[in-house]
């Protein structure tokens, strides 16, 4: 089910809220037990055998999480436990996110005629395998409470509003919420605000970006150098919007019932190098691979420079095999691990001036935009046409009717785009809160009136367009 659905805006999300605060306000465990079965039953809407994946996953890492506790003390077996963590929560993501791939590689390979089974991937597998095998290693680790309740690990696994798309969510930063939240008003009121605004930067900016990346990037013709600057653009913007449109939705809808997540994006797109863009793009992901591949590796700290770029090319290899089964997240990884290993060698980060900050932010969009044609494109070779077309080397020309046609088409969603994807919304904010009271209650008015009329304008573009795409989903 997507939060850009009329399902779930005008049924789900409606029935759970007056269930929750109405029918079983006297009773967190109703709560508790309630938000665990809706989430169960938001999970299995679009394929519901995916649900029993789900279940396993909460009944094993419970398991695992107890009897990490348990040999806290005895390193071989506690050891041996997260080894069990690991062999059942990569595997689980193996067999259904890489076996094909796997399979289909060692054929061309080797030239063996062995079967390749079709297999559909879960959705959000990728985020809700990560967050139980964090609670495992968290438990043995002795960073977060182990759980003999089931039903708290379970609503923890399965929480709908971060369920699909994140943040990865640690057991630590939501296990007192489980048990000892307190819902407000004020809370509620700013999950909805926030979950407005995600819907906004999904339905409204997201969608028309896809339309134009689409176009660019799916067309069975020579595509121009300017369209194809335009499509990689769109598509840069198009997947922030999509993916923190998203993030946003999901930190509003657990305020609404009194979680906390932490941010999943800073504004990623002001960097001024690719380091300072992995500390400020999908915040959650980058912690954890820090927390539990990087640092336990030995991280920066480490004797040699050797050990350093092994350090980082693990992680980095293991950033684009979580992305997905192509070659193209592969190479995807492989570049940021090459452009972050420079960086760390060199120094370049820190490096200071006007001209060379201006060097630096340039450079390091011109990686990310680079990075994002091959994310998007379906095999190497597309992403290498895509370069050539870039460089006006399709055979295409420069400057064809429909780059005009698209631009002219979606200036404001890309003026907008471009306003959303800097610190606009802080700075405005700041300016408010230093003018006065009087003007801190007329913009507050005026901006949630104008939440509220964006709100219905992108409904009825939800309504009226079935062209609703959400990225992550693959993941």
């Amino acid at each position: 089910m997507l939060f850009s659905s009329t399902v779930f805006l005008f049924v789900f999300l409606p029935s759970v809220i007056f269930a929750y605060y109405v029918l079983l306000k006297k009773s967190r465990l109703l709560q508790n037990i309630f938000l665990l079965c809706v989430s169960l039953v938001f999970y299995a809407w679009g394929e519901p055998k995916f649900v029993l994946i789900m279940i396993l996953s909460i009944i094993v890492n419970w398991a695992l999480g107890i009897t990490a506790a348990k040999f806290r003390d005895r390193k071989l077996k506690g050891r041996a436990v997260i080894a069990a963590a690991a062999v059942f929560n990569i595997g689980l993501m193996f067999i259904f996110k890489y076996l094909m791939f796997t399979i289909e590689n060692i054929n061309n390979i080797f030239g063996t005629s062995i079967f390749v089974p079709l297999i559909t991937l879960p959705i959000g597998i990728s985020f809700f395998t990560f967050q139980a095998f964090s609670y495992v290693i968290d438990v043995f680790r002795n960073n977060g409470e182990m759980q003999k309740n089931p039903l708290n690990v379970g609503l923890y696994i399965s929480f709908f509003p971060q369920l699909i798309a994140g943040p990865i969510v640690r057991y630590q930063t939501v296990a007192d919420e489980i048990k000892n939240r307190k819902e407000t008003l004020a809370d509620f009121v700013s999950g909805v605000e926030r979950f407005i605004v995600g819907f906004l930067k999904k339905v409204m900016i997201a969608n028309s970006m896809a339309v134009i990346a689409d176009a660019a990037f799916d067309s069975k013709d020579a595509v121009s150098a300017s369209f194809a600057w335009l499509g990689a653009a769109a598509y840069t913007f198009q997947i922030f919007f999509d993916f923190a449109g998203y993030s946003d939705m999901g930190i509003g809808l657990g305020r609404m019932f009194g979680f906390h997540f932490l941010e999943n994006f800073n504004y990623p797109y002001v960097s001024k190098s690719v380091t300072e863009f992995w500390r400020r793009w999908h915040i959650s992901l980058g912690t954890w691979f820090r927390d539990y591949v990087y640092f336990p590796l030995g991280g920066s700290r480490v004797d040699s420079k050797a050990r350093l770029v092994f350090n980082l090319f693990t992680v980095w290899l293991l950033t684009g095999i979580w992305h997905g089964a192509n070659w193209t997240f592969l190479v995807w990884g492989f570049m940021y691990f090459a452009v972050l290993t420079i960086e760390k060698l060199t120094g370049i980060p820190q490096k200071k001036g006007k001209l060379i900050n201006l060097l630096k932010y340039v450079f390091t969009m011109l990686t990310v935009v680079f990075g994002w044609v091959i994310f998007r494109s379906d095999s190497m070779g597309a992403a290498c046409g895509y370069f050539k077309a870039m460089f006006g080397a399709s055979g295409a020309g420069l400057m064809p009717g429909e780059t005009v046609f698209y631009l002219k088409n979606n200036i404001v969603m890309f003026a907008a785009a471009v306003a959303f994807s800097l610190p606009t919304a802080p700075f405005v904010r700041k300016k408010i809160q230093s003018s006065g009271k009087a003007a801190q209650r007329t913009s507050s008015a005026l901006y949630t009136a104008a939440l509220f009329l964006l709100f219905i304008v992108a409904v009825s573009y939800m309504i009226k367009g079935s062209y609703n795409p959400f990225i992550y989903f693959n993941f």
